[in-house]
């Protein structure tokens, strides 16, 4: 896990408390977070093979699906293994190369998905909005470029952030309040100046967000007023049912992503054990809701998922 150059604290070990305050409960908390990472893997992997063996579904809107499925899984395993072993057995060391290895991977697949989900976005309306250049447009080919865009994109922003923390002298006190390595929990443990840290990790963050969610609400926006002018009722409803799913996935990722990074930088107020079990939820929640909600709201996938049932 020795991936980046560090300076002579890489032989120390961080020590992840995992929820602090509620440590006699982690065996009990350790099962509901336990169930949603199974449930999540198993949904998500069952869309990956339904989408993998099915010709027909060999389409834009399921290869984005797929993405999404893979960064699902992705985020949540990039933390779960280790916060499970702190529960279970009181595994709590990592390497600080460890660490900051998993803080490389974990942010830079949540930036990965939200341009999957920017990608979905761009997806609807040009399915809605100009469908006669739909086929020409968005192809197997062209999916796959934006993906590598995307990853690019995540890899070059999130890269900084273990590099500028790998200069950094860490305290004596190396015990972090959470189950794994999150930036600002990282950037904390520091006791030179972090003002650049927090700095880039507060502005990337929001700039990500902010750019993603500005093209997403563009994005509807020109759906929404593309449906109003429809006159067929059917069609009106048809429109509006292709975008729900992903409205709904929209909601449960950045609602929870927001939430806990708001507190977690303004955290006045908040019990710390409040903001580490949303945190986790953030990883959780949404890998396990995503299937589900494309399950439900797709027929022409939960028809196949079905068929192998």
């Amino acid at each position: 896990m020795e991936v980046f150059n560090l300076t002579p604290s890489d032989s120390s070990t961080f020590i992840l408390t995992g929820i602090p305050g509620l440590e006699p409960a982690h065996i009990w908390i350790s099962i509901p977070f336990s169930m949603f990472y199974i449930i999540g893997l198993l949904g998500n992997f069952i869309v990956l093979f339904v989408v993998w063996k099915e010709q027909t579904l060999h389409k834009p809107m399921y290869l984005l699906l797929c993405m999404l499925a893979l960064t699902d899984i992705s985020m949540c395993t990039s933390v779960m293994p280790k916060a499970l072993c702190i529960f279970w057995f009181n595994l709590k060391g990592i390497t600080v190369g460890g660490c900051l290895t998993q803080m490389f991977f974990l942010h830079t697949v949540s930036t990965m998905q939200s341009a999957v989900l920017v990608t979905m976005a761009f997806d609807r309306y040009v399915a809605i909005c100009n469908p006669l250049r739909y086929a020409t447009i968005f192809t197997s080919v062209e999916i796959a470029k934006l993906g590598l865009v995307g990853l690019t994109r995540a890899v070059l922003i999130i890269l900084p952030l273990p590099l500028l923390l790998s200069r950094q002298p860490f305290c004596a006190n190396h015990i972090i309040p959470h189950t794994y390595c999150e930036h600002m929990a990282v950037v904390k443990m520091s006791c030179g100046d972090i003002t650049i840290n927090r700095t880039y990790g507060l502005v990337m963050a929001f700039v990500i967000i902010g750019l993603d969610l500005t093209l997403i609400a563009l994005s509807y926006g020109l759906i929404i007023r593309a449906i109003l002018r429809i006159s067929c009722k059917k069609a009106h409803q048809k429109a509006l049912n292709t975008c729900t799913a992903h409205m709904c996935v929209m909601l449960t990722s950045y609602t929870p992503f927001l939430f806990s990074s708001l507190t977690h930088r303004f955290s006045q107020g908040f019990s710390p054990h409040v903001h580490i079990i949303l945190a986790n939820l953030y990883l959780l929640v949404p890998p396990m809701l995503n299937p589900i909600i494309y399950g439900v709201k797709t027929k022409e996938l939960r028809d196949k998922v079905f068929k192998y049932a």
